[in-house]
């Protein structure tokens, strides 16, 4: 290879270092020397990570946590809700027999911190309890286990309604929201059952039966022979069993309902279907398209500050029918209904919009009109002879059968200042599905109207406490002025 040379003929420099003057020989004996010396003294001596060692913090537990954490937002607003009932419940008192309860506020505020972190199980928070420092300064040093913190979820519907109304009502009378114009919408929620649980009233009968069996047959060998197996094993086969028999017996029962169902939408009464697992749970059209297992959670919100204040869980796959009962609902909370009422076109039929009219203004897409039929008189203008179709009718339009009320609704959505109304529907109503799925309102982690709407409950004053930290930090002790609290809140 011929080596490169410059203008002048004088071979160029390769490297970028070659102007540099090469090491004398002292300098090249001195450096031999350092390393042999290094050499001679042995391997570096390093401080290396050893982490199976034991360590022994001492450390109280209100040091963990900087004055501005969410978990202390938490616990103040549990702190200042009327929990009575949960005390009154409690049957440890004074020196009777039995162990010391939970304190409820401490289940609360868990729960709550638990949503808000994206946290449904109830084995997690209790792991987090014992590893997350968040966790740990909740409990404050009480033991949790998993059963109690899921019996608390599935056993308080009625106190988180009572805490909703607290909440809403408070929020309203310091002028923190106002009822100019709330916006109702429904979410589709994956239920805890699967797709082949569902069986006819035959597959039912049969499945019941072999059910009842197994238990007379566990029963039976329990009596026989006590010591066949451990208490607890034939305890807990019998329980799965007695278990599994009324889920069966539900699923009958659920049977009429579903059969009505199916003859007013036009269906088959004899096609109809229940779970074996979650006898509540209906199979409904997701937002994918597909169809599965599911439960429809309603909420209504205030469009200035996005506040819940309805929320309500059915197992109808159309919103159809929800538009009245919230409006009822809202209205028993806060005294008075809403002056505007905002709503997809899944929500109103005449019947419902009829029912709300003396109540708030509805305002809701109408739907367009179909095709009118080609008339067939005989046009005889300039000697054509040919049918004539009929102009199309508006669906802004009244029609033949319109009450009142709906004449009114379609009169009012074909005007601009309603539309420019309506643009708030998709802004708060979507938002805040998008939040419940962003905590984790995908699938419910538990089965049954009842249990389900304590689930939705605690996600609803999370969302609630989150927004009540922005806009009326008083209420739950966080002073007027929170700038760290009011960002976190966002």
């Amino acid at each position: 290879m011929s080596e490169a040379v410059d203008q002048g003929g004088a071979p160029a420099r390769a490297g970028l270092f070659d102007d540099l003057p090469e090491p004398g020989e002292t300098e090249v004996r001195q450096a031999r020397e350092q390393a042999a010396r290094k050499r001679r003294q042995g391997a570096p001596r390093l401080r290396e990570p050893d982490r199976s060692q034991v360590e022994l913090r001492a450390s109280d537990l209100e040091s963990l946590l900087p004055q501005d954490h969410r978990a202390r937002l938490v616990w103040g607003y549990v702190v200042r809700q009327d929990l009575s009932a949960l005390y009154d419940a409690i049957k440890a008192r004074g020196s009777n027999a039995g162990r010391a309860s939970i304190d409820p506020c401490i289940l609360f505020a868990l729960w709550l911190y638990a949503v808000l972190d994206g946290v449904g199980s109830g084995r997690e928070v209790a792991r987090l309890c014992a590893q997350h420092d968040a966790y740990r300064w909740i409990c404050g040093g009480v033991s949790v286990n998993y059963h109690a913190i899921n019996d608390f979820r599935a056993d308080n519907e009625a106190l988180t309604d009572e805490l909703l109304t607290d909440n809403v009502a408070a929020l309203a009378a310091v002028g923190a929201i106002s009822l100019e114009r709330v916006a109702q919408d429904g979410m589709r929620v994956r239920a805890s059952a699967g797709a082949a649980s569902f069986r006819r009233d035959i597959s039912l009968q049969e499945h019941l039966a072999q059910a009842r069996e197994l238990v007379q047959t566990l029963k039976s060998q329990v009596e026989a022979d006590p010591g066949l197996a451990s208490r607890r094993e034939q305890a807990a086969r019998l329980r799965a069993a007695r278990e599994r028999e009324r889920r069966i017996a539900q699923a009958l029962a659920q049977l009429p309902e579903v059969a009505a169902a199916k003859r007013r939408n036009g269906g088959k009464a004899d096609e109809a279907r229940s779970s074996t697992t979650d006898a509540d749970a209906r199979v409904m059209k997701m937002g994918d398209g597909g169809f599965r297992p599911a439960y429809n959670v309603q909420f209504a919100t205030t469009c200035d500050t996005q506040v819940i204040v309805g929320t309500a869980v059915v197992n109808a796959g159309s919103d159809m029918a929800q538009l009245a009962p919230m409006v009822e609902q809202v209205e028993q909370r806060l005294g008075q209904a809403p002056e505007q009422w905002l709503v997809d076109g899944g929500f109103p039929a005449h019947e419902q919009i009829d029912a709300v009219a003396h109540k708030t203004e509805l305002y809701a897409p109408v739907p367009k009109s179909k095709p009118a039929k080609a008339n067939c008189e005989v046009a005889v203008d300039q000697g054509a002879k040919a049918p004539r179709a009929t102009p199309p009718v508006s669906e802004f339009e009244p029609k033949p059968g319109d009450s009142q009320a709906v004449a009114a609704w379609r009169k009012r959505m074909n005007t601009d200042p309603a539309r420019e109304i309506y643009r708030d529907r998709a802004a708060t109503a979507e938002c805040v599905n998008a939040q419940a799925r962003n905590r984790g309102l995908l699938r419910m982690p538990v089965r049954g109207l009842a249990k389900v709407g304590c689930v939705v409950g605690l996600f609803v004053l999370a969302h609630n406490l989150m927004r009540t930290a922005e806009i009326a930090p008083q209420l739950i002790g966080w002073g007027p002025t929170a700038p760290a609290m009011t960002q976190m809140a966002r």
